[in-house]
């Protein structure tokens, strides 16, 4: 399957003493078979070594799979991508790119080359390039190309194995987006101190798909790659990059008759509408992911921009979600009481929150919900995972609620700028959310 398991199971045996393996090992087989293959990432990596063989490590099965991961086709971005226990689509070019050039930095392996002009290394390999290219290209382009985008969906979340992407896609869709906020993330880590790939992207993405052990770091990954490059600096580097490539020779066919102030513009805007989408909002996870049920009937479509948020906990199930598994198991559970016991036509909720880090997706931006009888086409009901009658969420998920999500359905339409928000007790006879959640939401901003 194209899971990180099967992944991490490569890079046991590929880093395995016995074989003379090592952390390097597997980021330069990966050169080799052409993750590195934009002019940028070689100005930094170098030229990759001429097409390796088969490890005898590895089986030809898996020997296959790696060599279909890791061959990098622009046109087809979503075959070297794999799903991650928590829930996310990671391209494996990004984030090997990422990892080779935080070991080397970091001291293992050949030093990296100084960039002339001066442009992080890290950054270059794993999104700047990519991300200057993409914008200049739909820039030239007509108006229906994005440079960012799209996500998609797998076939199977137990064992996944096509990926099919939900749009045209640009240079830089969902999983390479995620694939190289999590190589910089991690580069930056190794950039400290070498690790064994496998127990690094062990520890950061969880163990297997649906672990109950807790909240994986990797679900920070959009607040820690804005710290490590906030919109200010992402701009600068995605400027800087494209600098370097203007002194290759030849320079690249979509550089040729680009100023210096057409570079900057392309960088503001690469800079800002990246950090909004991937760093500012939070992560949704689509439907197709929790394995929803088709909706029963035919949806009715909302009005957007909407005047109110209707905020709700889910009471069932009780306890908080930490995983994806327990996550996507407790949209499931839902689904089927609110069509099967209650018959409604699909679950209730626009969207529900997990304390796994993560939105996901219900009735979604666009469809009418069955969450606050007589307003449903009123605003939005967002469901928060557990029963919060004597106990809040964790300030994370409080904080993805209040700080990210509200602000960001405004930014995106979805929502007024003077929208209202309300418990569903104000519109119901219900205790819904909780006499905590409900106490705690009357101090934010838009609370009435």
């Amino acid at each position: 399957p194209r899971h990180m398991d099967s992944v991490l199971d490569i890079l046991d045996t590929l880093e395995s003493p016995s074989w003379g393996g090592s952390p390097g090992t597997a980021a330069a087989l990966g050169r080799g078979l052409g993750i590195c293959s934009t002019p940028g990432c070689r100005a930094v990596l170098g030229e990759p070594p001429g097409t390796p063989e088969r490890p005898p490590a590895l089986t030809p099965g898996q020997w296959q799979l790696l060599t279909e991961l890791l061959r990098h086709d622009p046109a087809t971005p979503e075959l070297g991508a794999v799903l991650a226990p928590d829930g996310s689509t990671v391209a494996l070019g990004p984030l090997l790119a990422g990892i080779e050039a935080g070991l080397r930095s970091g001291g293992f392996g050949r030093p990296l080359p100084t960039l002339n002009p001066p442009a992080d290394p890290l950054l270059a390999v794993t999104i700047t390039e990519a991300l200057g290219t993409s914008f200049l290209l739909a820039q030239g382009s007509d108006n229906n190309v994005t440079a960012l985008g799209p996500g998609g969906c797998w076939d199977d979340v137990e064992n996944p194995q096509n990926y099919t992407l939900r749009g045209p896609p640009s240079p830089v869709p969902d999983p390479v987006a995620i694939g190289a906020m999590d190589g910089v993330v991690l580069g930056a880590r190794l950039a400290r101190r070498p690790l064994p790939l496998a127990e690094l992207l062990r520890n950061y993405y969880g163990t297997g798909n649906g672990s109950e052990a807790g909240r994986p770091p990797s679900s920070y990954r959009r607040r820690d790659f804005g710290a490590l490059a906030g919109q200010g600096r992402l701009e600068k580097e995605v400027a800087a990059v494209l600098g370097v490539l203007r002194t290759l020779s030849p320079p690249p066919e979509f550089l040729r008759d680009v100023g210096t102030q057409e570079v900057a513009t392309v960088a503001h805007r690469a800079a800002r509408e990246f950090s909004e989408r991937y760093v500012e909002c939070p992560a949704i996870v689509p439907r197709c992911l929790w394995d929803a049920r088709p909706y029963r009937g035919t949806p009715a479509l909302l009005k957007s921009p909407l005047g109110s948020v209707f905020l709700h906990h889910t009471l069932e199930p009780a306890q908080p979600c930490r995983t994806f598994g327990a996550c996507a198991r407790a949209m499931r559970d839902m689904q089927h009481f609110h069509q099967d016991t209650r018959g409604w036509d699909d679950i209730g909720y626009s969207f529900v929150v997990g304390s796994d880090g993560y939105l996901y997706e219900g009735r979604g931006w666009h469809w009418v919900g069955a969450h606050t009888k007589g307003y449903n086409t009123q605003g939005f009901g967002i469901g928060i995972i557990g029963d919060f009658t004597a106990t809040l969420p964790d300030p994370d998920t409080l904080a993805l609620v209040r700080d990210e999500l509200l602000p960001c359905a405004v930014r995106s339409g979805h929502i007024r700028p003077d929208f209202t928000l309300r418990g569903h007790r104000q519109l119901g006879h219900t205790d819904c959310p909780g006499n905590a959640l409900f106490q705690e939401i009357q101090s934010w901003p838009s609370f009435k």
